[in-house]
């Protein structure tokens, strides 16, 4: 990932260089106590759950315990890159019959009737035992330290906590009495506490009874699973409360179903582009549309898909379009069998080629799915502007303005010795639902990832994930890994990181050049989130952006939003050269809060 040959940098800050251990993540406390735990000999896996842990408390807008995550990691010892699918699945009781009963068209965006089994936890738990090597105390006691000494209340958190105060207030006392202890939402830069989670943590790193560091971990595991934590969440959730509905329900989520829940780990997906390997999560994630993308857009010429021009910005666009199409038609739980042949059919060249054809010199404003010998879902098209955030509507992710509003959280870490992990949790937000009083966080509601349809791929069933948009990435080259990176922003996680890859695989910008560079998404694909609206034709595009480009974009009939100038994307990424060991990190300046840590 060299610099372009002649062309000065143009950064905000420089892309870190070393060769002890590199992190970068959406907040500069988690990727402080990565390093930490480097530094203090642990290797990738422990630094980036001990991050993790401290992202609840920094960025509990963002994430949360009661949350999912998805992880794609590799070890020193040379595996095959791996994901770590810690999505929980829908609960017994979560079926569209009961939905229907409730007199529900669609799951809610807030509230427990939307909450998936939590998966965050008990998925972190098992990394650090399986691939970790520290004491689950050591790695707890940063986030514990945060939660009962406080965290500044970034800008961001402090508009979400007001914008649901009076949610708040008049129905989740529960919530109101932990995030606004003082009778108001805290105001930027004030401190915040949760003595309340550093108790359950406490409670989590003292039940670890067992004569091996793994024991203890597996001992902590059976406590959230079996014990005080899912005890507590079943009998909360049980009571009726305001959803993002309007209307009241309980939800339906219990003891069993946690134990119903176990981390899996499965074998990549992979595509090529530009000679390196792309490892995604598979077609229960959107991590497919990122291989869709690239494997139509290789054949084409560097300047064709240069993503400071129009050529490159429409040509980028209308295969996102064209990919995440497929993503509504062929995507989400499927038998493994099945959904194995189904990528196949995506990825294979024939098809990429079928589908670039389509692109051509005006922007398409249609729904387009491709023929793969499945047969396609053909969504709900609801054409519209998503509404500002009302009562916990739908995730808290980007404004058709390009203002985040919040959304997930990302970390990456590299150790020197070649563990490597890209890991993006999201879910379980504060505004998502109620919190649980005895535990100190809330629930997460993917469930509204999925459809009140039988007929669709990403359908409600008891024991299914939902189709997340979590959706990390690792990098290989010849077989070997070279990069872990991801960013949150709901629908636009993998449109954002193809452009950081085109930028920095074909057209040779340094990590955070490439992040820093202008960027863009479409928003011409229904929602992932309630209320599912599209804009066909639509594209948000940074406000640094060139003029004359926006106007070349109208003039070929895209529907172009122009965001704020630092509005869009909050990737992040560490690399490693397997050959010299040398390593590099950096980090999203938008929001002032992502930031990379390294020697």
């Amino acid at each position: 990932m060299r610099a372009r040959a002649g062309q000065p940098p143009h950064t905000t800050r420089p892309t870190l260089r070393g060769s002890f251990g590199m992190c970068a993540s959406t907040h500069w406390l988690a990727s402080a106590t990565a390093q930490s735990v480097l530094e203090r000999g642990g290797n990738a896996f422990d630094a980036a759950t001990a991050g993790a842990f401290v992202l609840h408390v920094a960025e509990p807008h963002l994430n949360g315990p009661g949350g999912d995550l998805v992880a794609v990691l590799a070890t020193a010892a040379g595996t095959s890159p791996l994901v770590l699918a810690g999505q929980g699945h829908a609960p017994r009781g979560a079926t569209i019959a009961h939905f229907r009963a409730e007199g529900l068209d669609h799951v809610p965006g807030a509230g427990a009737l939307a909450a998936a089994v939590p998966g965050a936890v008990d998925s972190w738990l098992w990394l650090l035992a399986e691939f970790g090597t520290w004491e689950l105390t050591d790695v707890l006691a940063y986030a514990i330290h945060y939660a009962e000494r406080g965290v500044p209340v970034v800008p961001q958190l402090a508009r979400v906590l007001a914008t649901v105060e009076d949610l708040f207030r008049e129905h989740w006392p529960t919530s109101y009495a932990l995030w606004m202890p003082g009778g108001r939402a805290p105001r930027p830069h004030a401190t915040l506490i949760n003595p309340v989670y550093a108790r359950t943590l406490r409670r989590l790193s003292t039940s670890g009874a067992g004569e091996t560091r793994i024991a203890r971990i597996e001992s902590a595991r059976r406590a959230w699973r079996t014990g005080f934590v899912a005890t507590a969440v079943a009998r909360f959730a049980a009571t009726p409360h305001r959803h993002s509905s309007g209307t009241d329900h309980a939800g339906v989520i219990t003891a069993a179903d946690f134990t119903d829940f176990s981390p899996s780990v499965e074998p990549a997906i992979t595509a090529q582009f530009r000679g390196t390997t792309v490892a995604k999560a598979g077609l229960w994630s959107q991590g497919p549309v990122l291989l869709q993308a690239l494997t139509m857009l290789d054949p084409f010429d560097d300047a064709q898909i240069d993503p400071s021009t129009a050529a490159g910005i429409h040509t980028i666009s209308e295969a996102l379009k064209l990919a995440m199409a497929d993503r509504e038609a062929f995507y989400g739980h499927r038998d493994p069998v099945e959904a194995q042949d189904v990528v196949r059919r995506l990825l294979s060249p024939r098809y990429s080629e079928e589908r670039a054809g389509l692109i051509g010199p005006v922007a398409s404003t249609a729904f387009r799915p491709g023929d793969i010998g499945v047969t396609p879902y053909s969504p709900p098209l609801v054409t519209g502007q998503p509404a500002d955030r009302a009562e916990g509507v739908g995730e808290p992710t980007v404004q058709q303005t390009g203002d985040t509003r919040g959304d997930t959280c990302h970390i990456d870490v590299v150790d020197r010795w070649g563990n490597i992990i890209s890991a993006t949790p999201s879910g379980g937000w504060l505004q998502s639902s109620p919190a649980v009083p005895e535990l100190g966080f809330a629930l997460g509601t993917r469930l509204q990832m999925t459809w009140l349809d039988p007929a669709a791929p990403s359908c409600l069933a008891p024991g299914r994930r939902p189709r997340t948009t979590l959706s990390p990435t690792l990098l290989l080259r010849h077989g070997r890994p070279v990069a872990a990176l991801g960013t949150p922003g709901g629908d636009q996680q993998d449109q954002w990181q193809l452009i950081y890859l085109v930028r920095t695989l074909a057209l040779g910008f340094e990590p955070q050049e490439a992040i820093d560079a202008p960027t863009f998404h479409t928003t011409a694909v229904p929602s992932s989130f309630w209320p599912r609206t599209w804009t066909p034709g639509g594209l948000v595009i940074e406000g640094r952006t060139d003029g004359a480009v926006i106007d070349e974009l109208r003039r070929r009939g895209h529907d172009v939003t122009v965001s704020g100038p630092w509005s869009q994307g909050r990737l992040s990424t560490v690399t490693r050269d397997p050959d010299t060991g040398a390593l590099q990190a950096a980090a999203n300046p938008r929001g002032a809060q992502g930031y990379a840590a390294g020697r």
